[in-house]
């Protein structure tokens, strides 16, 4: 576990969140993978995420357990171990499909917080 704040880590979540929007708008899924700075990027913010994921507290995790804690360190455990081979295409449809509601939920963590 990090001595780290709790808070800390969730606001490192939403700032890697925000980071990888900011480094995916306006392009799809070709001209990101044809960019290998914004693919290491986006990889990098990721891990991230994973990273501070595996730090926050057992109690907050069960309060919230609505956010699949299990599948955020699973991806950067893939990332990290597998990084020659990373596939992204479920990077982007994580992208797609599941980061905006992540960090709509982790703002609502910090607010009731």
């Amino acid at each position: 576990m990090s001595n780290r704040d709790p808070l800390l880590l969730l606001e490192d979540i939403v700032e890697s969140i925000e980071k990888i929007r900011h480094f995916t708008v306006n392009i799809d899924f070709e001209e990101f993978i044809n960019d290998a700075k914004t693919t290491d990027a986006v990889v990098r913010n990721f891990e991230i995420i994973g990273e501070a994921a595996t730090k926050i507290p057992p109690e907050i995790k069960n309060r919230y357990s609505n956010i699949e804690w299990h599948r955020i360190v699973s991806i950067r455990n893939r990332i990290i171990h597998e990084y020659f081979g990373v596939d992204y295409s479920i990077i982007w449809k994580i992208i797609e499909l599941n980061l905006d509601k992540l960090k709509s939920d982790i703002e609502r963590i910090l607010i009731e917080l």
